[in-house]
């Protein structure tokens, strides 16, 4: 997200959050090196869920509903909305506090990845980004969103 034009959506900082959330939750070796391993200052698998639905409530409505707003146009919002349902039924079937290895290992998970990569590949290109640039700490994230960008 380092040239990525944050600042050009209305609500630029809940879109960063998603894409966020929905880059963590589409790289399996970030996942794996990261989540697996541990690492806390990317958060977890729930701390990437809640990014991504927490201030949106896309897990209420659809994406469609913040066209113009969050994102470009219902192409982005569609994919949005794919991802998150299949991750959200992911995480009611084996809870919010499940260990990682229950998402990573769940049957559902690699369609989940790959309807989170779709839609971030989307976003990202559209806001001028790398879609494959490693995701962005949390601490970075906090200070792009606190200094706009």
């Amino acid at each position: 997200m380092g040239g990525m034009p944050l600042n050009d959506m209305p609500w630029w900082r809940w879109r960063s959050n998603v894409r966020s959330a929905l880059h963590m939750l589409s790289d399996p070796v970030f996942q794996r090196e990261c989540w697996l391993a541990g690492r806390t200052e990317y958060g977890d698998v729930t701390d990437a869920v809640y990014r991504l639905v927490e201030d949106t409530w896309l897990d209420n409505w659809s994406a469609e509903k913040y066209v113009g707003t969050i994102f470009r146009d219902s192409q982005e919002a569609s994919l949005v909305d794919v991802a998150v349902l299949r991750v959200l039924r992911i995480m009611h079937q084996v809870g919010p506090d499940a260990p990682v290895s229950a998402y990573l290992d769940h049957h559902g998970w690699d369609e989940a990845v790959r309807a989170a990569r779709d839609a971030h590949v989307r976003l990202a290109v559209a806001d001028g980004d790398d879609p494959e640039a490693p995701p962005r700490t949390l601490e970075v994230l906090q200070i792009m969103n606190a200094n706009g960008g």
